[in-house]
């Protein structure tokens, strides 16, 4: 899920960045130390919105930056466990599949791809054996998340599962409809 969320904090602006007009020369700071910052609390910070105010500038001596108290608010992605997600498969491996959602990559694990028995090939397809649905890196699937981990503050791990109803490759999704739409008007 996307979050816009307002932080307030100090914000240090280097000298080389004292030529801009305050409010920019802070945004470039926050933009600097912030962009692709992850956190538990936060989530993966996407950018810096705004600035929205500025405290007075203090310069500590020694250090020749100015500090700014400001508040500004940043767009955050931040997965949830149970929240369902779009995204595209990035890669296919023997034991599952990756999926880009958002600014991450997920896991589905192969065997939460399909509700069936899932063999690999050599060509980097997953096939279930009685519905013979394939999946394929590029496709573009529906999945729920399952599991988040910030064990790794750098490298987070999300888990997702396509073994739902109305989950699994777009695809999938579209030929079960039509389906079900087939046998109601039976």
């Amino acid at each position: 899920m996307y979050y816009t969320v307002k932080v307030q904090g100090h914000v240090r602006v280097e000298p080389k960045l004292f030529s801009l007009p305050v409010e920019k020369a802070i945004k470039a700071s926050l933009q600097e130390k912030f962009e692709g910052y992850i956190s538990k609390d936060l989530g993966i910070v996407i950018g810096v919105n705004s600035v929205d105010q500025v405290g007075e500038g203090v310069i500590i001596s020694g250090d020749g930056a100015a500090y700014y108290n400001s508040t500004f608010s940043v767009l955050s992605f931040k997965p949830e466990v149970g929240e369902v997600v779009l995204g595209k498969i990035s890669d296919i491996t023997d034991f599952g599949a990756f999926m880009t959602v958002g600014p991450i990559d997920g896991m589905i694990h192969v065997s939460q791809t399909m509700d069936d028995f899932v063999s690999f090939s050599k060509s980097n397809i997953l096939t279930g054996k009685e519905t013979k649905r394939n999946l394929k890196v590029g496709d573009i699937c529906r999945a729920r998340i399952i599991a988040v981990s910030y064990k790794d503050v750098s490298n987070p791990k999300v888990g997702l599962t396509m073994r739902q109803h109305r989950l699994g490759a777009l695809s999938w999704i579209e030929d079960d409809m039509k389906k079900e739409k087939k046998g109601k008007k039976e």
